[in-house]
């Protein structure tokens, strides 16, 4: 039997290669490929047979999970409710938005509950992690620390004092002496969260892993990773902002893309009960080219604040700038104006803007998006009272979108009496609110801009 070689990976995307090259094929990085070192026995050098497993029916009735709630709702709802024992959650974030706060203000909450709580830094020694929990008010929680880098030091550790939550501040700077790479490589952090979490699993204790980015926003390293763990949740926000927004993109054990909001302030991060009141609460005066988007985020309806700015651009190309929303659908829209409304915007600069650093991804948002537009370039403000939600299609139509009572309740209660939404769109009797329906976005813009 031959022996296997070496095996090359590209850390930024996993790719592999059969030998070492300066730039990787998949994704065009450049001087990211590393050694692997083979596996030492393969499937065939195990010898004799397994034993065989315990089969079950579909049919048969488990409780669900137990969970530990922390005392923050925003992060009990993210989670799913609570945090699962013998579960692995995995936080991404920028650097410097606010992950080791969140995570030892978390820490702390579940350790006030009664909870066994261990926070092992990898990047900063005790004594700056106590520093911290001075400024955020927690030097009283029971929460012990250690600063360690050592996988198998920190396994030993966890296995004597069995916490019930251990949190590892970050999967990035572990190392493990049985793999011959340098910490943060691919293979170092794929082995060291493959025995984080079967730790985890056997032992019936709960693995917070905080993970770095990329500088296109994903968990830096290997995408297994995120597959080994129960639970991948991002930590966003824009450095000029104080919001911040916990979005769980996976979860084993809870609805995915759910969000918890928070505000960042001197003390840490306080919690946003009711976020709408937030976004739109620097909103003044109607302006031609605000909009006020109904949306759902997970389980919980968001209203939010687009803004568009429309100019005549002294360029050839004119620029199209997007923030808090992905731009080819700006471009889209834009695109259905012209061929199916007749109004171009050839020549003119556009700038779009979701306030208070809010990400929208819903299609739902299409609506209030080329209200937005529309409304800056006829220098037309729409009516302070008014949402706007439904998709476009690249018909013009408008087509409707789900939970649209959810939306117009939330609406209602911050004080809007009126919403435009598609045709056909299921909208129940919401005291205080008025639907007017529109069949696609030529009747829109005729009847709310004279356009069209």
């Amino acid at each position: 039997m031959s022996k296997a070689g070496p095996s090359f990976t590209c850390t930024a995307c996993g790719a592999s290669h059969r030998k070492w090259q300066g730039r990787c094929e998949a994704c065009g990085a450049w001087n990211s490929i590393v050694e692997e070192a083979p596996l030492s026995a393969g499937p065939k050098a195990l010898g004799g047979k397994g034993k065989s497993l315990a089969l079950s029916d579909l049919s048969g009735v488990e409780a669900p999970p137990p969970r530990v709630g922390s005392g923050m709702e925003e992060l009990d709802r993210v989670l799913g409710g609570g945090l699962v024992p013998a579960s692995a959650v995995l936080v991404g974030g920028d650097p410097g938005i606010g992950k080791s706060t969140l995570l030892l203000q978390a820490a702390a909450s579940f350790a006030r509950k009664g909870l066994n709580c261990l926070y092992i830094s990898g990047e900063e020694a005790s004594a700056q992690v106590r520093m911290r929990a001075q400024r955020l008010g927690l030097a009283d929680a029971p929460v012990r620390l250690g600063a360690e880098t050592n996988l198998r030091d920190i396994l030993t550790t966890l296995d004597a004092e069995r916490p019930g939550l251990a949190i590892i501040d970050s999967i990035q700077t572990m190392w493990l002496d049985t793999v011959d790479s340098a910490p943060g490589s691919v293979s170092q952090v794929r082995a060291a969260a493959h025995e984080l979490v079967t730790f985890a699993k056997r032992r019936g204790v709960a693995v917070i892993l905080v993970g770095h980015v990329t500088k296109d926003g994903q968990i830096a390293g290997p995408r297994v990773v995120e597959h080994m763990v129960d639970t991948v949740l991002y930590f966003e926000g824009e450095r000029g902002h104080q919001f911040r927004i916990l979005r769980a993109v996976k979860n084993r054990f809870g609805p995915a893309d759910e969000i918890g909001v928070f505000e960042m302030t001197g003390g840490g991060l306080s919690q946003v009960t009711n976020p709408s009141t937030l976004f739109l609460s620097e909103r003044g005066q109607p302006n031609p080219g605000s909009a006020v988007f109904a949306g759902i985020e997970g389980t919980r309806p968001v209203l939010t604040e687009i803004q568009a700015l429309v100019a005549p651009s002294p360029l050839g190309t004119p620029r199209r700038t997007v923030v808090g929303l992905d731009s080819g659908r700006l471009s889209t829209i834009l695109a259905v104006l012209e061929a199916r409304c007749g109004i171009p915007f050839a020549g003119l600069d556009v700038f779009l803007n979701v306030a208070g650093g809010m990400r929208v991804t819903e299609p739902a948002a299409d609506l209030a998006v080329a209200a937005a537009l529309l409304s800056a370039r006829e220098d037309v403000a729409i009516p302070p009272e008014t949402v706007l939600f439904g998709e476009i299609s690249l018909s013009g139509a408008l087509r409707p979108v789900g939970q649209t009572e959810n939306r117009l309740k939330e609406a209602a209660k911050l004080g809007f009496s009126q919403a435009i939404a598609p045709s056909r769109s299921k909208a129940g009797m919401v005291e205080g609110m008025s639907v007017r329906e529109m069949p696609d976005l030529t009747a829109f813009t005729g009847e709310m801009f004279g356009a069209g």
